[in-house]
């Protein structure tokens, strides 16, 4: 399971105790992979509460690898760069 952007929009408490229990039902059965701008010491602004926080981040890091994105150019502002770099042709006059 693919989790993207974890953390970019708020939720509500009732879907992020539901993100809870999926990640605590997956916990050492089943692959998670999770994407997130937040570093582990916001993630209090996913889950509203500092045991719920706790208990998600020590069940995410157990038996897992971190691959820390930081200081890397997203591949989305790469391409914007590229498109205003390419000159675009002339536009013939209306006549």
């Amino acid at each position: 399971m693919i989790l993207d952007d974890i953390g970019y929009v708020q939720h509500s408490r009732d879907e992020m105790e539901v993100l809870f229990t999926f990640l605590a039902e997956r916990y050492e059965r089943r692959s998670v992979i999770l994407t997130t701008n937040l570093v582990f010491s916001e993630w209090d602004r996913i889950f509203q509460d500092p045991m719920t926080t706790m208990a998600a981040i020590d069940r995410v890091v157990h038996h897992s690898v971190i691959l820390d994105m930081m200081g890397l150019e997203s591949y989305r502002a790469r391409a914007a760069s590229a498109q205003k770099a390419t000159p675009t042709p002339p536009q013939p006059a209306a006549s």
